[in-house]
């Protein structure tokens, strides 16, 4: 889910392509069972094997090297050694490391609607004549690709194609803090521009619209308009922007730590139960947690957000990680193109603060920017289409039609 944020989309859209593996590094934590002292750079170079053992996607807290490690030298405060002995445990358990593995195969996933004039005709959205129109799907944390299909089927079945695009959790705490990650967005952000810089063989344009899961897929969308700030002819065929469960610009160590915390643990996540109870079908898969015997389910979320805090209040200070992330934000907040922009939230999220949300929906509105909100209430975080399908969809619907050219209508529905 989240963002819940990407560490790295925090890298700058200009870096290079490196070949497309993970590059493991061995943890000398795990051979000298022995912390180095707080002040080496080695916590400079690799923080997140202070969490992770990179080699195996598992925490290197174990029975055997938890006696031997100092409180007064982790960086991210003490904890009792139960705790953290709990924590491994945790981590060590298979569907976990399910979880953390990379995303494997291509970046993105073109979903091409069907070459039919009849269809997406009873949505009023499709048009034999006019432009050509792809919504991009930049999923939350932790996404894939098949928990994003009814939102594929959303906007195939409006003659829109789609492209997909999920981040897994070891995408961003890999030993190189998501560059990797980064990489991959960079090869998205490719894609598009060399397909907004063509036309259709009979000659109609191509236009894209933006559908953004939590912060993650927030943080990427604002990651592609980096690279594509020295084109404007691209950002004006941007013709809208749908933000689900996303949209706080704040660098809040407590929101990144709900939203890894939630991705983890995926339904067995507190952030997952509704207020209310609401139909619809389920969709993702969840952790099989019995296999952590004797663990309460709370207290296993207890304990992960209070690593993950911890961790980010430390990573999120790096001067190379907050200037960059920063400079992503700043895009968003300030460099957006002058499309419509929709938020889908709720003041039920767990995640993503709703006082966030319409903070900066009211600050986009101050700057003259088109938007369109919705509170669901009730529903959970990214799931308020589960939660509330016909809503959600009639949203959807009025959104496109509001946003999509006029020819568009015009040519569909001739005098």
């Amino acid at each position: 889910m989240m963002m819940e944020a990407s560490v790295r989309i925090l890298c700058n859209s200009s870096t290079r392509l490196r070949p497309n593996s993970l590059i493991f590094h061995e943890n000398p934590l795990l051979k000298s069972k022995t912390f180095p002292s707080s002040s080496s750079s080695y916590y400079h170079r690799h923080p997140i094997s202070l969490l992770l053992n990179s080699q195996n996607y598992l925490p290197f807290l174990s029975s055997n090297s938890i006696s031997h490690i100092p409180n007064s030298s982790i960086p991210f405060g003490s904890s009792s050694s139960s705790q953290l002995l709990l924590l491994g445990s945790l981590f060590s358990n298979s569907s976990f490391a399910r979880i953390l593995s990379s995303s494997k195969g291509q970046s993105f996933r073109w979903n091409y609607a069907a070459e039919n004039g009849n269809v997406g005709r009873e949505f009023g959205v499709a048009s034999e004549k006019g432009p050509v129109v792809t919504a991009v799907l930049l999923g939350w944390l932790g996404a894939k690709p098949k928990h994003l299909r009814r939102y594929v089927e959303l906007y195939n079945a409006r003659g829109i194609h789609a492209v997909t695009f999920v981040a897994s959790v070891w995408d961003v705490l890999s030993v190189d803090l998501g560059r990797k990650l980064q990489e991959r967005i960079n090869v998205l952000a490719r894609e598009l521009s060399c397909w907004l810089s063509e036309s259709e063989k009979d000659g109609r344009e191509r236009f894209l619209i933006f559908h953004t899961f939590s912060n993650t897929g927030w943080l990427a969308y604002g990651a592609i308009l980096d690279s594509f700030q020295e084109r404007p002819d691209l950002l004006e065929k941007i013709k809208g922007c749908i933000i689900d469960s996303g949209g706080d610009p704040n660098i809040d160590p407590k929101v990144w730590a709900a939203g890894f915390a939630t991705a983890m643990l995926k339904k067995r996540s507190s952030s997952t139960y509704p207020l209310v109870e609401a139909g619809g079908n389920k969709m993702g898969d969840s952790i099989d947690t019995s296999k952590i015997q004797g663990k309460d389910p709370l207290l296993i979320e207890t304990l992960l957000l209070s690593a993950f805090e911890k961790m980010f209040s430390f990573l999120l200070k790096l001067p190379d990680i907050n200037q960059r992330l920063s400079r992503i934000i700043s895009i968003l907040v300030n460099r957006q193109p002058p499309c419509p922009q929709l938020y889908l939230y709720s003041r039920a999220d767990k995640v993503i603060p709703f006082q966030s949300v319409e903070s900066f929906i009211e600050d986009q509105k101050r700057a003259g920017k088109s938007v369109q909100s919705f509170d669901f209430g009730s529903s959970p975080h990214v799931d308020h289409y589960r939660t509330f399908p016909d809503l959600y969809s009639l949203h959807l619907e009025n959104f496109l039609n509001a946003s999509l050219p006029l020819e568009r209508k015009l040519q569909q529905y001739p005098v």
